[in-house]
């Protein structure tokens, strides 16, 4: 049963007095509660808009999964991404020598982030967690957290605004806000895929035994096999999609730390993993019982995959609702799961001799994570509180059949649960374990979401906002719940709090989302710099020639023209517009990954009396990450402050089908 809640806020402020000597008072125009991607993205671009930030962080960890090893970055569609979210990726692919990159290394990732928040209008109170909020009718007016490691440790925390950008959503709990966990009824919003899902993907094989004594009930259940009795498809329940690590390891030998036997390791946590080896002998591969992710430097962002894996599937349902001392306990609980499941595979006699070896190629970097033992301080909490706001997105969104009016962020993934539990059913007489809740089931195109999915009921709360613990129903937030877009919410919500205090203080309910959106237009990296100019296929201004074929999907944004072998020239002309500031300019092509398309093109760049010719060879282009294509580099050249700009793309060499997608201009 979906379970929809509210914690009792504090209302007097004199409570923060009785809390111990140690109190400390403070006051900020905004306070931010969550180091996550959202909470650092938000507190910079609060602080540049001229805001007094304190950003609370219940850990010593900064940059959520963005740093704690989800490096292979979920993004769906590059034209989703924009403003200091984007500029994050423009520094990753600094770093490592390009325009923007998706795949990096967790300290390249934190390096980044806590370069934004080194502002001397942040401050940063790391290592304290909320312990409960005071409000005046519909305000909050400070918030008490208190030390982590001493909770008798304590400091009230008074701000104007609030922005709750945990992964578990507790200031808003705190602040009395409603919310939901677990997964809803398809009947609740109309959708199809909420609820119960007995489906195919990361599923074992029918005939696995799910007992001790394979064929006898009376043995008892592998571990991790619930004796629960599954619901029918689309029943609402209290239930978590499972929660993993995503992990670094590595192969350099001199940076290699090897994977020994941790502690707490048992081996019968794994029974069921042999016997999904018995069944399929011919997978010898990591990769066939994880999705092992190369990154830069011999590491790599390793995630759940098939029947079992690195989700602990069903050990998370008490997390959202648990102190801090249970959480604990569940969090360590996956390490030791994890740790152990990575010995057992590489050292296990019963495990097939070839993926032993395989793994033992493998251990923990010596240069990630070096203050908390070479692994990963964040688990990947994919879903906890989901606020209950003003608007719910749901399913409809997700496949455009319903368009929230006011969007300030895009979403663009496929509607995505990982598993919920681990049952027992019974096919053609037979007990076999099942996993049940994995959902991945491709939506519309780009949607935007709703701001006021990032506000709650005005009768609720009026100074506080939720980017990450979003109003969604359970499906659709498998479809935001990317790192990338909490990074987009977590800016449109730091303006919004902007703009709210120019407005005199109003509440977070009446401030327009079409402001919101035109300073994240204007100034998309808070810092005054010239925004990219950017023109896609679709846009006014393309002019393409009679052969060319308008496509969707798999390119920029929502289409490209594709051109077929011809020998009749043929082009795609985009006119840039006017340059809105003299200097040096980079021009860019968004070029495909499949590698069957033309591999040469040709473009004409012309800049009032000046043109420029060059051949783009295929071969150059360097595709990483979950990404259709990359922007490839045509040159930089000097452009003068009015003079009109235009690419044209030919097909003068080409020798194959060829695309004509997105020109980007750059201000170097």
């Amino acid at each position: 049963m979906k379970t929809t809640k509210f914690i009792k806020a504090i209302v007097t402020v004199a409570a923060a007095l009785t809390l111990g000597g140690c109190n400390k008072v403070g006051t900020y125009d905004v306070c931010i509660y969550g180091g996550t991607s959202a909470g650092v993205v938000a507190a910079y671009s609060a602080a540049q808009r001229g805001l007094d930030v304190v950003l609370v962080e219940p850990t010593s960890h900064i940059g959520g999964l963005t740093t704690g090893g989800l490096g292979f970055t979920d993004i769906g569609n590059k034209q989703v991404i924009s403003g200091v979210a984007k500029q994050f990726y423009r520094k990753v692919g600094a770093h490592y020598g390009r325009l923007e990159q998706w795949i990096f290394e967790p300290s390249v990732a934190e390096a980044i982030m806590r370069d934004y928040i080194d502002h001397p209008n942040i401050r940063l109170v790391d290592g304290y967690r909320i312990r409960e909020s005071q409000k005046e009718g519909e305000r909050i007016v400070s918030i008490v957290v208190e030390n982590s490691a001493k909770p008798s440790k304590t400091r009230t925390i008074k701000a104007d605004y609030f922005i709750d950008c945990s992964y578990e959503g507790d200031l808003m709990a705190r602040a009395g806000v409603e919310y939901t966990v677990g997964r809803e009824a398809n009947e609740q919003y109309g959708e199809s895929y909420n609820g119960v899902q007995l489906l195919t993907r990361h599923q074992f094989p029918d005939g696995i035994d799910p007992y001790k004594e394979k064929g006898n009930p009376e043995s008892g259940l592998l571990w991790g096999i619930s004796p629960a009795k599954v619901a029918e498809n689309g029943t609402a329940d209290n239930m978590v999609q499972a929660y993993n690590y995503r992990i670094c390891l590595t192969d350099n030998p001199e940076n290699r730390i090897p994977i020994t036997r941790p502690e707490g390791y048992d081996s019968t946590r794994y029974e069921l993993l042999l016997r999904l080896m018995e069944v399929q002998p011919e997978k010898l591969s990591l990769n066939d019982y994880f999705i092992w992710s190369r990154m830069p430097n011999g590491k790599t962002d390793v995630n759940n995959r098939g029947g079992f894996s690195s989700d602990m599937i069903g050990m998370n349902h008490a997390y959202p609702e648990a102190s801090y001392e249970e959480r604990k306990a569940i969090i360590d609980a996956h390490t030791e799961y994890t740790k152990g499941l990575l010995y057992f595979i590489g050292h296990d006699e019963r495990v097939p001799e070839l993926l032993r070896q395989r793994m033992q190629l493998w251990g923990y970097p010596k240069d990630e994570y070096v203050a908390h033992g070479h692994w990963t301080p964040q688990l990947y909490v994919r879903e906890c509180r989901r606020m209950v706001g003003e608007y719910v997105a749901t399913q409809a969104d997700c496949e455009g059949r319903t368009v929230a009016y006011d969007g300030v962020g895009m979403a663009a993934y496929q509607m995505d649960s990982h598993n919920c539990q681990r049952i027992v059913i019974e096919k053609d007489g037979k007990a076999m374990v099942k996993n049940e809740g994995n959902v991945e089931i491709g939506g519309g195109l780009p949607y935007p979401i709703s701001y006021r999915s990032i506000t709650p009921k005005r009768e609720q709360c009026t100074n506080l906002l939720v980017p990450v613990c979003l109003s969604a129903s359970h499906i659709a937030y498998g479809s935001i719940r990317m790192e990338p877009v909490f990074m987009v919410l977590g800016q449109s919500a730091a303006v919004a709090v902007s703009l709210a205090i120019e407005q005199g203080g109003c509440d977070v309910q009446q401030v327009d989302s079409r402001k919101i959106n035109l300073i994240l237009q204007e100034d998309p990296y808070m810092d005054g710099s010239e925004p990219d100019i950017l023109v896609d296929d679709s846009d006014a201004g393309v002019e393409a020639d009679d052969l060319w074929v308008a496509k969707g999907r798999g390119g920029y944004g929502l289409s490209f023209y594709e051109l077929a072998p011809t020998t009749k020239p043929q082009s795609v002309k985009f006119s840039v517009g006017s340059i809105p500031s003299s200097g040096k300019w980079a021009v860019y092509s968004y070029q495909s990954a499949n590698k069957k398309l033309t591999s040469s093109t040709t473009f004409d760049i012309v800049a009032g009396e000046k043109a420029y010719h060059v051949t783009f060879q295929r071969d150059d282009l360097n595709v990483l990450g979950q990404t259709s294509g990359d922007w490839a580099h045509l040159g930089t050249w000097e452009f003068t402050e009015g003079e009109p700009v235009a690419v044209t793309i030919s097909n003068t060499t080409a020798d194959a089908t060829m695309r004509a997608d997105a020109i980007l201009l750059v201000k170097q």
